[in-house]
């Protein structure tokens, strides 16, 4: 996992959604903390990020968790998307960027574990051949 790019990944992630949540705490016009639950994420897994490149066994493990953790906190959002299509959604501004954190994670996710499952592979192969 030393040459990973994982903690690259993560650190450019975590910035990626610190700037959802600071655009969509502008959007929302400063006046709701939760705007910045984007940002908050971000924040730590950039840091994860970052302490990954020493030891990213502990720490990419650790960003995925929080990743997985702010994917299910933002399912409520996703579930939104109806309502907003229909103009109905009560926090459009929520719904898009909860929405953009979604997929993100989700996507973080995926190539985190295939990462994972990577590293095992190449791992057994040295050891049988």
């Amino acid at each position: 996992m030393q040459n990973s790019s994982m903690p690259r990944t993560t650190t450019l992630l975590g910035v990626v959604l610190v700037v959802v949540g600071v655009v969509g705490w502008l959007a929302a016009g400063m006046t709701s903390w939760t705007a910045l639950i984007p940002a908050i994420l971000g924040a730590v897994l950039a840091v994860c990020g970052l302490l990954g490149r020493s030891n990213p066994k502990v720490w990419i493990h650790a960003a995925l968790v929080v990743a997985l953790l702010g994917a299910l906190g933002t399912i409520r959002n996703v579930l939104g998307l109806a309502d907003l299509a229909g103009g109905d959604a009560e926090r459009p501004l929520a719904v898009v960027a909860g929405t953009i954190t979604f997929v993100l994670l989700v996507g973080y996710l995926v190539v985190g574990v295939r990462s994972f499952v990577a590293v095992r592979r190449a791992r057994r192969q040295q050891v049988s051949g």
